[in-house]
């Protein structure tokens, strides 16, 4: 995410790093450094100067150029400006009084508003609601059957009719879920190649007949300047009242996620950061800032791992921990619930110091750990419990079930070895205040 800014970011900080003074001088050479990356990276040119005359007035304050580490401070400054520009808090979801909550989806045609619909329903799903999805895009058979599969997907009903017309459709929607008992309804409403009356006219018309609580815009990510344009003529138009930034796992530039805001006067509610359905995020500007920065996103890690981890087989882990009875079937199970935290390289720039530059050229190969899986799936249940009766002609018939090579089959044991090995020194100390084992 943004891999082209975090690093020319890195590149400004190396050389302000390098100053052990500050003057007006070097930061006004600085701020020239950071406005040429803006803007190489597609952000408004008024965003763009504002933000610049921000950052240098408050860099050139009295404290800044007297302090200790001037070139910590502005980066600190940056960090507290680009969270500001992006919206300083996370917005929250406003909800119906009397059930259901009305979700309505609008933007151009190809901004992933179908999928969207998925991940929202998805993500809503998994917080105790019964969404309903609803094809509003009739003009597009493809886009009704697509919605459809979504709805298997996610596993969550869906309302499509060919012969109804989009505002039609959205009325049933409301009648069809307070029925059903559905508290959330998404209205997966049409979208052009551009702008124009009859889009808009039909939204204008879908939203007064509905009344949503929320409104919002899918904006492609990797469009940058285009998407902020696009943006500026819905919220005359149609006030819409969030912002979806999607597909910020390609090689989106930054230019939508740090102009959009600023522009429209409308959050950023939510970011698309994969094509699996649970790849959505509530976004967090702060947390935005600090990736862009390079500096790392350690809450949202931590939330992750805190979805992901399974507290009853962890808390039977750390006795077995205790106890010393650490088995391949516990490596198994850890392995599992590091896979359900996502990719590992967005695990891995996650942690501070990861992004931009450090991450160029190291190869994460997520096939990694389905290899290592398929290496314990080929093994007994004795085996795994009872690694050392693993001889060579039982490595040999777990490579050939595994598809792997007797090599990567004794280095995946001398690894487990090792572990053990610490397992047991740390046991020694105690494992009181130990954090729970993992990969």
């Amino acid at each position: 995410m943004f891999q082209d800014l975090t690093e020319k970011f890195e590149g400004v900080f190396k050389k302000l790093r390098g100053h052990g003074k500050l003057t007006e001088k070097n930061v006004a050479d600085t701020m020239r450094e950071i406005r040429r990356v803006l803007l190489e990276a597609d952000v408004n040119f008024k965003v763009a100067k504002d933000f610049i005359a921000r950052v240098q007035e408050k860099a050139l304050g009295h404290e800044v150029l007297k302090s200790v580490t001037p070139g910590q401070q502005v980066i600190k400054i940056l960090q507290e400006e680009l969270t500001h520009l992006m919206g300083s808090t996370e917005a929250g979801i406003k909800e119906a009084s009397i059930p259901p909550t009305v979700i309505m989806l609008v933007g151009l045609q190809g901004s992933g508003k179908t999928t969207l619909a998925g991940k929202l329903a998805k993500y809503f799903k998994g917080r105790g609601l019964s969404p309903l999805l609803v094809a509003a895009d009739l003009q597009r058979p493809a886009a009704v059957e697509q919605l459809k599969v979504v709805a298997g997907q996610v596993g969550v009903s869906v309302l499509a009719d060919l012969d109804s017309t989009p505002l039609k459709i959205c009325k049933e929607a409301i009648v069809q879920a307070r029925k059903s008992m559905n508290d959330l309804v998404i209205l997966d409403t049409a979208g052009r190649l551009h702008v124009d009356d009859a889009l808009m006219q039909e939204l204008t018309q879908i939203k007064d007949a509905t009344e949503p609580q929320e409104i919002f815009f899918v904006a492609d990510g990797m469009t940058g300047q285009d998407a902020v344009n696009t943006a500026q003529e819905f919220v005359q138009r149609l006030d819409f009242t969030g912002i979806v930034l999607t597909k910020l796992d390609g090689d989106a530039r930054g230019g939508a996620a740090l102009s959009i805001r600023a522009v429209t006067g409308k959050p950023i509610k939510f970011i698309s950061v994969g094509e699996k359905f649970d790849a959505l995020e509530k976004f967090h500007p702060d947390r935005m800032a600090s990736r862009i920065l390079g500096l790392g996103d350690i809450v949202t890690l931590v939330e992750r791992a805190q979805q992901a981890v399974d507290e009853e087989k962890a808390s039977k882990l750390e006795k077995k921990l205790r106890r010393q009875e650490f088995t391949l079937e516990d490596f198994y199970d850890q392995l599992q619930q590091i896979k359900n935290m996502g990719p590992l390289e967005d695990l891995i720039k996650m942690m501070p110091g990861m992004g931009g530059k450090a991450m160029k050229g190291l190869q994460i190969d997520d096939r990694a750990l389905v290899y290592v899986e398929a290496i314990i799936n080929s093994m007994t249940l004795e085996e795994r419990h009872r690694p050392n009766i693993i001889n060579g002609s039982r490595r040999k018939r777990i490579a050939v079930g595994s598809g792997t090579s007797v090599q990567e089959v004794n280095k995946l044991l001398n690894q487990f070895q090792m572990m053990q090995k610490m397992v047991k020194r740390m046991s020694k100390f105690g494992l009181k205040g130990m954090p729970r084992f993992n990969l």
